[in-house]
């Protein structure tokens, strides 16, 4: 077996456990000897991105990258694309994004969780009168940047 062939079973492996344990309710965990349960509250649970796709992740030199983003009111992100899988965890605020192809838009609040559309146009503006803040996982091709600007 190759070493790609092992990851990529590895990686199965691992997105099948994850499914599993998201896909029910708040369960605990027990910490060890001192009797005190870990509560694990699944957020998200998801095969399709915001526009339908499926997941694919770059199939070699994985990096995962994690970054804060605080969007000001009234702030409107410039057209852009994603060549890999982008995470987004909203922290706080109203988000809505644009499909600037189809002209679909989701509003997205504080608690939710965002799979971004992969290799197509979208643009999001901060909708509320508080800062967007987000938590964004990115997994790309390592050396690789995760946003594309439309020129």
């Amino acid at each position: 077996m190759t070493i790609q062939a092992a990851r990529t079973r590895l990686l199965s492996g691992a997105l099948i456990l994850a499914t599993l344990f998201c896909s029910s309710a708040a369960y605990a965990l027990d910490s060890g000897n001192t009797g005190a349960k870990v509560v694990v509250t699944p957020l998200a649970s998801a095969t399709t991105t915001a526009s339908g796709q499926p997941i694919v992740l770059p199939q070699k030199n994985v990096q995962v990258l994690v970054s804060t983003y605080e969007i000001p009111s009234g702030a409107t992100l410039p057209v852009h694309q994603h060549p890999s899988a982008r995470y987004a965890y909203v922290q706080g605020g109203s988000l809505q994004v644009t499909n600037v192809e189809t002209g679909k838009s989701k509003t997205y609040k504080t608690g939710d969780f965002i799979v971004e559309m992969i290799g197509t146009w979208h643009q999001a503006v901060n909708v509320g009168a508080d800062p967007v803040k987000l938590l964004v996982i990115d997994q790309v091709e390592e050396g690789t940047a995760n946003t594309l600007l439309r020129k």
